[in-house]
């Protein structure tokens, strides 16, 4: 596999999961548990297709060459697995000459059309738990074996509706609150289901709709934002306030690139709490008619870009019309848009907005990792 391959966004491993449903060619790796410190964490897939190409990662690059050749072996055989690769000793694993400290448990399955919900689910912006059975002492099911939670909530706790007639009721009843939690926090992980003498070991994977990020503008400075906000698994939306401005061309890595009017933005728009905005039309009067608009949607993050004293303008030109802005509405607004980064150039700039949203996005307060107390990746803790 290439390193443009493995290093595509999510959003493009599930067009690569869309395509192989499609040709049925393929296999889906997934990272199902982690012991210890590794690169990925449970959730991050790859998709290998009968060409012995992948597409995506599930480790820094020390697996992903013996993930492809099992991979073979299983699209010959059409039968899932559960691989456990144990990376913790300082020799020589497989000749590949790393030490990742940590051991990972990798599943393996052919992709059928028990996927495809997931798919569609994801390309209409909505959130699914994926429950596939790893071990199973219930004569029922077996490795493989798939229930599907679909939320019926658009808040960070959602109610999942379970799709299935096969499984068990018991073990649906035990495992959904924590299905629940992990999807609404955007986690996934393995979980034990106990019954008397019955033991049930199920992965639920949160497959969960990327983030919008819409960027009102249209100058040269738009694109790098489009460009690195896609790269980090975001849905791009430019709104242009010059319709001759609004080409597919000029923003190729936007998802929508449309024309609208700052006073129409909720018209033409949709807004929801998984939505961000940047605003960059460097146009005093549009910036404070767009701002007035996205102060009245859900949005949790308004980056507008430019010097402090403008803000300070802006609001006065508010509070000439009566309008004063509360505190919750000025902790939506970042002014000037970006993090503390240094750099001055037009992608650099772009770099500060889009690692801002990202934070925003993740709940986390941006600093040094050599800073941060524990681990890296946030863990949600799951009750026995």
């Amino acid at each position: 596999m290439t390193a443009g391959d493995w290093s595509v966004p999510e959003t493009e491993v599930m067009d690569a999961i869309a395509e192989g449903l499609d040709e049925r060619n393929a296999v889906l790796a997934t990272v199902v548990a982690v012991e210890g410190s590794a690169y990925r964490r449970p959730g991050a897939k790859m998709v290998v297709v009968d060409d012995g190409d992948g597409v995506g990662s599930i480790t820094a690059g020390c697996l992903e060459d013996e993930v492809l050749k099992l991979a073979t072996q299983v699209l010959d055989d059409g039968e899932p697995r559960v691989r456990q690769f144990d990376l913790t000793g300082d020799d020589d694993v497989w000749g590949l000459g790393v030490g990742c400290n940590g051991v990972i448990d990798i599943l393996l399955e052919p992709l059928d059309d028990r996927y495809r919900p997931v798919v569609d689910a994801y390309q209409r912006g909505e959130d699914t738990a994926v429950l596939t059975v790893l071990t199973s002492d219930d004569s029922r099911l077996d490795l493989g074996d798939r229930a599907l939670g679909f939320s019926t909530a658009t808040s960070n706790e959602p109610d999942l509706r379970f799709e299935t007639t096969a499984w068990p009721e018991w073990i649906l009843d035990e495992i959904s609150p924590t299905a629940e939690l992990l999807v609404g926090r955007d986690k996934s992980d393995s979980v034990t289901a106990e019954r008397d003498d019955e033991t049930v070991e199920v992965f639920v994977d949160s497959v969960t709709a990327p983030p919008e990020l819409i960027v009102f503008g249209s100058g040269h400075d738009v694109a790098p934002v489009a460009s690195l906000a896609k790269r980090v698994d975001f849905r791009v939306t430019v709104a242009s306030f010059r319709g001759a401005a609004a080409e597919e061309d000029r923003f190729p890595a936007a998802d929508s690139v449309l024309s609208t009017s700052p006073a129409a933005v909720r018209e033409t728009l949709s807004f929801d709490e998984n939505t961000y905005a940047v605003v960059m039309t460097h146009n005093f009067v549009d910036d404070t008619i767009v701002l007035k608009e996205l102060l009245e949607t859900p949005i949790e993050y308004i980056g507008l870009m430019g010097p402090r004293k403008r803000f300070e303008e802006m609001q006065t030109e508010f509070n000439d019309e009566g309008r004063t802005f509360t505190e919750s509405e000025l902790e939506r607004i970042y002014t000037p848009a970006g993090l503390d980064l240094g750099g001055g150039t037009p992608f650099h700039i772009a770099q500060s907005i889009v690692a801002e949203v990202t934070a925003v996005h993740h709940d986390r307060d941006p600093t040094h990792l050599k800073e941060r107390e524990g681990t890296i990746h946030r863990r949600v803790e799951i009750d026995s």
